[in-house]
């Protein structure tokens, strides 16, 4: 078996980990470093580092503090990258921690982080899933089951001075258009909670408070949310700082395109066993500027779909030019209300949309005014034919034994 470079041990802070960070800044050393060529093993918290637990519970949702997150492991040093390379990561296999074989998903509160359609979910809810091998069901949602594509959704390397300095003056200057916006517009670097690794001292506070947060996927990769990234995955970064400084966290069991509850996939402790490599100069010979990412192999195999459409007219009925985010929003509403058809309620449908290997597409951004954006559901996930007929839709679902819900206090 592979060396485990970075464990974590899930009943301790990760603060007590040096090889665990939540912030994004060149100056945090390297964890550990490792050779072109090698393969290894690595250990992750969940992203919040233990605050949601296996209960009915959602108060921890509502409350938890997103300062905190993500915890990332690493980063990890590859003798020889230099700025300019590509390092090439090979995801060899992933799973969850024997310890912790369950994992939750989340709507965050509207004033805490809040999410894809906050505004019809404003209210924090969870649901816990428990993972039986390959397959997850849960006692919140019932009536569906789903083999697992696990994957993390965080993964990136440091980035160097001028490119921390590009994110934080872009962000802050979206930030200031709107700065009581609730939800904020982005998350600036704040020094609660953070986490630097080894660094200490004033070094450790410096860095703190010009460190990006881990919220948004950027230039390296990041918080990307891409459930396709699995085993057999390979992924080609950027590398801005000597020694590459990989980091990864943010493991989820299963996720639907878009990760639209934002706390949205099934997310879980786990470890992932990698291989690296670098292209030296790769950067310029193949014009790189983002990641570019070469899918899993091995993907569930479900080929029946119910396909939900949306365009960019809002719940208003206001039409919007070629939006594809509201496109996609429709969507996903226009699929919840058929859910409820069935007996879901709102709060269950929502939560499958955001756990389940559904997918995403934009169909049509030519055709003005409306984009056209399509959910794609799995019909073979549910235990009951979901598909329309003649005689109308069956309740099968008791929509009253509802997910967790904490309202605001």
């Amino acid at each position: 078996m592979a060396d485990t470079l970075i464990s974590v041990d899930l009943s301790e802070s990760p603060h007590t980990n040096e090889k665990i960070h939540n912030r994004w800044h060149p100056d945090i050393p390297m964890a550990v470093w490792v050779e072109p060529g090698d393969d290894f093993r690595i250990e992750t918290y969940d992203w919040t580092g233990g605050q949601i637990k296996n209960d009915d519970d959602a108060a921890d949702v509502r409350d938890v503090e997103l300062e905190q997150v993500h915890y990332l492991s690493g980063p990890i040093g590859v003798k020889g990258a230099e700025p300019g390379d590509l390092l090439v990561v090979d995801i060899l296999d992933i799973g969850a921690k024997e310890e912790m074989l369950w994992g939750f998903n989340g709507f965050f509160s509207k004033q805490n982080g809040g999410g894809f359609l906050t505004e019809h979910f404003p209210e924090a809810q969870k649901s816990i899933w428990d993972i039986e091998g390959m397959f997850t069901r849960s006692r919140h949602v019932p009536g569906v089951s789903y083999a697992g594509l696990i994957h993390p959704g965080l993964i990136g390397c440091l980035p160097d001075r001028s490119m921390l300095d590009m994110w934080n003056s872009r962000e802050k200057a979206l930030f200031e258009t709107e700065p009581d916006r609730v939800p904020p517009l982005a998350a600036l670097p704040n020094t609660q909670s953070a986490h630097m690794g080894q660094l200490k001292g004033e070094a450790k506070e410096k860095a703190a408070a010009e460190g990006a947060r881990t919220v948004p996927p950027r230039e390296h990769g990041g918080n990307c949310d891409i459930k396709d990234l699995s085993r057999g995955s390979k992924i080609y970064f950027p590398v801005y700082v000597d020694g590459a400084g990989l980091s990864m966290g943010d493991l989820h069991f299963s996720q639907g395109d878009g990760e639209i509850t934002f706390c949205g996939a099934i997310e879980m402790a786990g470890w992932l066993h990698i291989r690296v490599n670098l292209i030296k100069g790769g950067v310029a010979k193949y014009g790189v500027k983002n990641p570019i990412f070469k899918p899993s192999p091995i993907t569930p195999s479900y080929d029946d779909y119910l396909i939900f459409e949306g365009i960019s007219v809002d719940e208003a009925g206001t039409q919007h030019y070629l939006d594809v985010h509201i496109a996609y929003r429709m969507a996903c509403l226009n699929a919840i209300e058929y859910m409820k058809k069935f007996g879901y309620s709102g709060a269950q449908a929502y939560a499958i949309l955001g756990t389940a290997p559904v997918q995403g597409h934009i169909s049509g951004v030519v055709d003005i005014p409306n984009a056209c954006a399509t959910l794609w559901l799995p019909t073979d996930i549910f235990d009951f034919d979901m598909m329309p007929g003649s005689e109308g839709p069956m309740k099968f679902i008791d929509g009253s034994v509802d997910i967790p819900l904490a309202l605001d206090l």
